[in-house]
């Protein structure tokens, strides 16, 4: 007997690939694994579509014809690439992203951490916005980095590394309480 599971259109996160230098065919995998809405640069797009991976849209305002037929053309307006992706994602409804990139700029992302769930994985870590009172498990010895300096941060079950690097103290969970409505955070992948 199988089993057999539904997947919701949106359930899973979007995957928008900005670049792929840093991160390996397996990691990609994985967030493929469910199928997600696929939205990449044409660079990216040339790529992916050499490996045989469907891809639902490409950000660019003119398209290669080589591509597959059934791609999307997301314009770019006046808008960055990563604005023109997460305004689509947040307009048609979708509640998260995962999103591949070469290059980081926190402020790319801040005007969007209160409206789409954004995981950002790039130079081999994983970058997500935690809002005050956020708490994980974690092994003992992992690092977590904060990428803003938060009014009044408290944490436990971490120890203090340096100015903004912390390792958990054990194994468990630990927390972050902080006066903004939501921070920055990078752990290692």
């Amino acid at each position: 007997m199988s089993s057999h599971h539904i997947i919701r259109e949106k359930q899973e996160p979007a995957l928008l690939v900005l670049g792929l230098d840093s991160f390996d065919d397996e990691q990609l995998g994985q967030l493929l694994e469910w199928s997600p809405t696929l939205i990449v640069t044409p660079l990216i797009a040339e790529k992916l579509n050499s490996y045989g991976i469907k891809i639902d849209w490409v950000i660019t305002d003119e398209i290669d014809e080589a591509l597959q037929s059934d791609i999307n053309l997301l314009p770019l307006g006046d808008h960055t690439i990563i604005a023109s992706a997460l305004n689509y994602l947040i307009a048609q409804g979708y509640p998260a992203v995962n999103i591949v990139a070469d290059e980081f700029d926190l402020n790319d992302y801040l005007p969007f951490a209160d409206k789409i769930n954004l995981v950002i994985f790039y130079d081999q870590q994983k970058i997500y916005a935690v809002n005050p009172g956020f708490s994980k498990w974690k092994p003992a010895g992992e690092g977590i980095r904060l990428l803003q300096h938060p009014a009044n941060i408290k944490t436990s079950g971490l120890q203090k590394i340096s100015n903004d690097n912390f390792k958990t103290m054990a194994d468990g969970f630990f927390e972050l309480h902080f006066d903004n409505s939501c921070i920055f955070i990078a752990e290692a992948l």
